[in-house]
């Protein structure tokens, strides 16, 4: 065990002996994301390196406060990425929030998420014990999938120390076209693409404008522009990384609701502004004159959930109400792997 590790253990048994809550932080790029947190920072940043990246493997281990932009330079060299395009939120991201807040970018829909990209993590326990769960290896079955359960979880099952994510490939092609269309008639043009067999690795529908990006070798993404026509973009990636990193105008909002539904729902009646990504699986909403609960109730009856992502008043809760028998399994987890309460208390409940 490193000296760093024997640090947060220390740091962690005496929390846990004290009740003394702790706020685990890397760069803080996202600690507006979820509830406040109270209690005494635990700064991941000192425990960070690359452990081993072998590109003929797609595998990439890293330490938790490792910045995001160092990885992302290691496997651009070698013309690899992650799929999922996290949001950077500037310089000072780390791996370990990346996980921990489970945001994915504009590819998600087409590539997977956060969660599926992990193959294995190092976990330290309210106890101040380290657990490893999955591998380095792609096939990875044996017992409950901890590491995948990790990504969302805000920090609250323990501190993530160390995790093993899958990588690809760059694409050898990428272009972007844009539609001038409806919302309903791009989310019907949207679902009747993701039936074919088309190159899609994102979608952006705004202010009656439907982008849509297209990646994989040069033949399918030409036949795939010729079969879709629209109007090129020069600047497709300023345009997808500004959406990534949600430096898009349209996020500058005090209040930003983040609805997820299914990519087949039907226009939402929401008032307000929206920014529809993934297919139209998700659907950023600003500006809107509805009372939370009706929101939630609207998003609930087309088999959804709204996230109160960004606000100064949170009193609304941030995340979606769980259904009874999903928040006893989550009051489980968190029993099991922090029974004293010590790790980041109210951030996501």
């Amino acid at each position: 065990m490193s000296d760093t590790l024997h640090l947060f253990r220390d740091r962690i048994q005496s929390a846990t002996a004290t009740g003394q809550p702790l706020v685990i932080v890397g760069g803080g790029t996202k600690q507006w994301y979820g509830h406040p947190g109270d209690g005494a920072v635990l700064d991941t940043r000192g425990h960070r390196g690359i452990v081993d990246y072998e590109p003929t493997e797609l595998v990439i281990t890293a330490r938790c406060g490792t910045p995001l932009a160092e990885i992302e330079s290691v496997l651009a060299a070698e013309r690899q990425m992650l799929a999922f395009e996290p949001p950077r939120f500037g310089p000072a991201s780390t791996l370990g929030g990346v996980v921990a807040a489970g945001l994915s970018g504009p590819r998600r829909a087409f590539a997977g998420a956060v969660r599926d990209f992990v193959l294995g993590a190092q976990l330290m326990d309210g106890k101040g014990e380290l657990l490893n769960f999955g591998g380095q290896v792609m096939k990875n079955v044996a017992g409950y999938d901890v590491s995948r359960l990790l990504a969302g979880s805000l920090g609250t099952l323990g501190l993530i120390t160390q995790l093993s994510l899958k990588v690809l490939p760059q694409p050898l092609c990428e272009a972007t076209v844009r539609f001038a269309l409806d919302e309903a008639t791009a989310l019907r043009r949207l679902n009747e693409w993701g039936g074919q067999p088309l190159p899609l690795s994102a979608s952006c529908w705004h202010d009656g404008v439907l982008t849509v990006r297209l990646s994989g070798a040069d033949a399918a993404v030409a036949a795939a522009l010729r079969k879709l026509g629209g109007e090129a973009i020069a600047d497709g990636p300023l345009f997808w990384d500004a959406l990534r990193d949600q430096t898009h105008a349209f996020f500058a909002a005090p209040t930003l609701w983040r609805l997820s539904v299914p990519s087949t729902a039907p226009a939402l009646a929401t008032g307000g502004r929206q920014l529809i990504e993934w297919g139209g699986a998700q659907r950023w909403l600003r500006d809107a004159d509805i009372a939370a609960a009706d929101l939630r109730n609207l998003v609930a009856a087309v088999g959804g959930h709204a996230t109160l992502y960004r606000a100064a008043d949170r009193s609304a809760g941030v995340f979606h109400p769980l259904a009874p028998a999903v928040a006893r399994i989550h009051e489980r987890l968190r029993a099991a792997f922090d029974p004293a309460g010590i790790f980041n208390p109210g951030r996501m409940l």
